[in-house]
This record gives structure tokens, sequence and C-alpha cells, in this order.
């Protein structure tokens, strides 16, 4: 009976060890297919493929991983394994849902969009092949406007696009590349300091074909894209702002909050989180204007903010200048929160004057080259926008611990972790950190100035004000003036910056919620390790446990936390 049972026993432990190898298999089959997939000829198509058909194929090839995926058994999976099957089924259903609600119809951000991002590929040519692959990129723009129109032509036909309102100042984002020289042309900079290992043949060569591409293949398409909105989109795109009123657009919404946040909410429910904050930061920030002793009310501290010279720099090298102090005075801090730190540095650049205008105060440009650094990008566009007080929360934020530290330690994750998982972003993880970051500007000892806390604060506030235009204007039929009004009686932002802001949310719905509720459930988690380890909580272990498995879900996250507290405590 003894003999029977003991070979029982081994049967079922050599059946689970099976069922995990082939649950891990099965994954692992997965993540190749996916990996090794090619929607298209790469090559051939520099800027990408955008056409209805591509997408249909993409969304197909997605749903038969999923279902896939979804026969595996997860119970005998690592944690790791976990954690990649949970971010694999995240990412295709990602594409299933762009093609259900035909997102691809609608290639507009305020300030983003197809012709928007191709600044993005200006940069440094290092070597031959880079100038080669340069001017390939060069030349596919005219394909590449015309994949881009056809859809945004179909997408006016089926009442899919942006409100009319967002585009106010939109010209600048083709008419500044407009130019009568080509040397004059943004997209022609790169080629005015070749290589030195370039010889003197091929230097002429490279400036020879450098002038014809910007000459027939950009300059020409700028003037076609301004001729599109002008004369078709503009005349034709809708009125209404909520993304509800374009068709399913409710239930996109709702999908669109799932997406950003990673967590099963209503609307209603973030509006009133988002409202419950606001009241919360005011009364901090009502707490700073009696500590700077200013006589008058709140609206009034926020005109002096604004219209004060003191704040502002006279510069934009200036502005950069004191960026730069202050990111190195946050690199001495870095040590004492952080256990592990990115290899890759970072710089601190302006925001290229080609999409200034419609551009945040700040952000952060990667970098997949190991030739080139990140960037935090700082906006000298309007200076009278750009208050030097809300400088150290941007940079907090932007470069250090936020986006660079985070995007970069993520990029070098141990070979253990699939390679998808390494360039892999969600918004709630990564702004969500962005936000947290700022907020250890605090502990850090980076506001030096009630102001520079009140910068911060009103960065906060911002972001809790947030859940509720983008909810009110989405989902509850809010005017665009309700929600300028309400930024502008909450926060400390330039009324530049609250028009840029506002038209933002309503041409990408549902994003701008990420930040507050990826920050939110940080600090939950980080106050529940607090008080469950008491003297044992390591602030520096718990940022670890945080960033070690890279990008993930809130849901994700917090598995994560919770076994960091019962591992520490059974130790």
């Amino acid at each position: 009976m003894k003999l029977k049972f003991l070979f029982c026993s081994f049967c079922m432990f050599l059946a689970g060890i099976c069922s995990a190898q082939n649950s891990s298999a099965k994954l692992d089959s997965i993540l190749k297919t996916e990996s090794e997939h090619r929607a298209y000829d790469y090559e051939e198509y520099p800027l990408g493929l955008h056409t209805e058909a591509l997408y249909k194929s993409e969304a197909d090839f997605a749903q038969n991983l999923l279902d896939k995926l979804s026969n595996i058994d997860k119970t005998s999976l690592s944690q790791t394994e976990k954690i990649t099957a949970e971010l694999m089924k995240f990412k295709l259903q990602e594409r299933v849902d762009q093609y259900e609600y035909k997102a691809y119809l609608n290639p507009l951000l305020s300030d983003a969009g197809f012709h928007v991002s191709l600044p993005y590929h200006v940069g440094y040519l290092n070597n031959y092949e880079q100038v080669k692959r340069y001017l390939n990129k060069l030349n596919a723009i005219p394909q590449y406007v015309d994949q881009n129109l056809k859809l945004l032509r179909k997408g006016l036909k089926l009442g899919i696009t942006q409100p009319l309102v967002i585009f106010d100042g939109y010209e600048s984002t083709y008419d500044d590349q407009i130019v009568n020289d080509y040397k004059e042309s943004f997209y022609f900079s790169p080629f005015q300091e070749l290589p030195k290992t370039l010889t003197q043949t091929q230097k002429d060569s490279v400036l020879k074909a450098a002038k014809i591409a910007v000459e027939e293949n950009v300059i020409p398409q700028f003037k076609r894209i301004k001729t599109f909105f002008e004369t078709e989109y503009f005349p034709k795109t809708r009125k209404s702002i909520g993304v509800s009123e374009i068709p399913n657009g409710r239930e996109f919404y709702q999908n669109r909050i799932h997406h950003y946040t990673t967590l099963n909410l209503t609307a209603d429910e973030v509006h009133e989180i988002g409202l419950k904050e606001v009241a919360r930061i005011n009364a901090e920030m009502k707490a700073i204007i009696e500590e700077v002793e200013f006589e008058g009310s709140f609206d009034e501290f926020i005109e002096f903010l604004r219209t004060d010279d003191q704040f502002y720099a006279e510069t934009g090298e200036e502005l950069l200048k004191e960026g730069r102090n202050i990111t190195k005075k946050i690199d001495a801090q870095l040590p004492r929160f952080f256990k592990v730190l990115p290899r890759k540095p970072y710089g601190v650049a302006p925001v290229p004057s080609a999409i200034a205008p419609k551009y945040t105060a700040g952000r952060y440009k990667g970098s997949s080259s190991p030739t080139e650094p990140g960037y935090f990008w700082i906006n000298t566009y309007k200076l009278k926008s750009r208050p030097m007080y809300a400088l150290p929360a941007l940079a907090l934020h932007e470069a250090v611990p936020g986006h660079h530290l985070q995007i970069s330690l993520n990029a070098e994750l141990s070979d253990s972790i699939p390679p998808f998982r390494r360039g892999f972003y969600l918004s709630a993880y990564g702004e969500g950190w962005g936000l947290y970051a700022e907020s250890l500007g605090e502990e850090m000892g980076i506001y030096e100035t009630p102001y520079q806390k009140f910068g911060q604060l009103t960065y906060e506030q911002w972001r809790a004000c947030r859940l509720v235009v983008d909810t009110g204007m989405h989902a509850k039929g809010w005017s665009r003036e309700k929600a300028v009004d309400f930024l502008t009686k909450n926060t400390a932002l330039s009324l530049h910056e609250i028009n840029t802001e506002i038209d933002r949310y309503i041409s990408w719905p549902g994003q701008a919620l990420s930040y507050k509720m990826g920050e939110l459930k940080i600090k939950e988690l980080r106050d529940k390790a607090e008080k469950a380890l008491g003297t044992d909580f390591d602030i520096r272990e718990f940022h670890n446990v945080i960033l070690s498995q890279g990008t993930v879900t809130l849901t994700l996250m917090e598995d994560l936390v919770n076994n960091y507290i019962r591992s520490t405590k059974d130790k």
C-alpha cells in the first residue's frame, strides 16, 4: 500500500513537472511567433505601413495568439512567466481593439499624429549606414503621406475624426516645413555635419541626394498636407468634442479607460476620484500661499505666478541651464533611493522648433541607439508660459528618477526577460511612475523654495484635474470652455499650456487618466508596505520591486509588492 502511494505521488510529481514544462513551452512558442512576426517589409516601408488591410491582418494575427494564450495552464508558470503572459495578452488585445474600434482611421493628435511624428526621425548621423537609412526615410515620405491621407479620408466618411476645435494653430505643424531653400528645412539639418568617416566622394553624393530628397519628397508633401487639412479635413471634421459622439464612441472610451489605467473602473468612478484629489491638493496649495504670506485670494496668487517676471527665464538658454542644474542635483540623490541605476546617460535639450508651438512644457525622448543618450526635452517656445518654479517637478518626471531612469532600466532588463518586455510601455505604469517621481523630490531635498513646492503641487493638481476634465468631456458632456475653466481655477499652469493640454485630452481620450491613477496605486502600495514592515521597510528595496520586472499592469504591480511584503516578513 505504501509503495503504491509513493508510486502515485511520484507520478503526480512527474505530471506536475511535465505540465509546467508544457505550459512554459506553449508560452515560449507564442512569444517566438510574435517576435518573429513581420507585418510588412521594413526596408520597403522605412516609415511603416499604414493600410486598412494591414490593421485587419494584424488584428487577426493577434486574436489567433490570444486564443492560444488562453489555453495555457498559467498556474504552473513561474512568476516571471505569469507576468510575461499577462503583458503579452495586454499587447495583443490592443491590436485587436485598435481594429475593432477603427482607431487607425484617426492618426492625429493635437500635438502629434502621422506628419507631426516625422521630426522624431531627424537626428545625428554617425556613419554611412545611418545616412543611407535616413535618406530612405525622406524618400518614403510621399508613400507615407498617401497611406495616411487615405485613412483620414475614410475616417471623415465614417465620422471617426478629431474635433475641429483642437486644430487652432495647427498650421504651424506643416507651414514651418514649407521653405523656399532646401537648406533651411529641418529635415536637411542632419546633413549639415556629416560623419568624418565619409570620403569626399561619399559626402558629395550624399549632399546631392539630400537636396533632391528635401526638394522633391519633403517640402512638396508638406504642401500637400496643408492643402488636405485646409480644403478637406477642417471643413468636414466634427464640431463636438467628446469621443462618445463618434460611432461606438462610448464603448471606445470605456475601452480606453481600461487600456490606460489597466484597471476596471468606470468613467464615473474615475471622475469622483479626481474630485477628491483636487480638493485634497487644493488644501495643500492654500497652506503654501499662507506660508509665503501672500495677501490675496487663491485666484490672485495664481495670477501672480502667471505674470510676475521673477518666475520666468529671459532666454531659452537660461531655461535650459536651469534645467541642467536641477538634473545634476537630482543625480546626486539617486543612490540614496535606488539600488540599481541605468547605464545609459541622458542630456538636456530644447524641444525642436518644428514641433514646439503645440508641444507640452517638456518630455522625455528615449533612444534605442547605443551611440545616442536619452534626452530631457525642455520647451523654450513662449518663455512666459514656462515658469521656472515648475522646472524641478518637470525634471523629476521626465528625466530622473522618472522616465529616463525607468525606461532605461526597462531596456536593460536581464536576458531572462523576453525582449518584447524591454521595450514595452504602459501609461499607467510609466506615467504613474513619473508622477510618483515628482513627489520624491521633497524627500530628496530638490524643492528648495515654497514656490518650487507649489510648482510640484500644481503639477500634481494638474494630473488630478485630468481625471475630472477627461471624463467630463468624453463621458459627461462637458464643453471645452468648462474644462479650460476647471484647469484655470485649480492649477497655476499658464493659459497657453492649459489650452494645449485641453486639446491634447480631447484628441487622446483616456491617456490623461494614466498619470494620477498610476501614482495613486504606487503610493497606496508604498503606504501598505511601510505599515506592514515598519522598521524593516527599505525604500531602495521597495523601488527595486516596482522597477525590477520592468513595465507591468497595476494589478501585477500589486502582486509584486504583496510578495515583497510576505517574503520580507518571512526572513
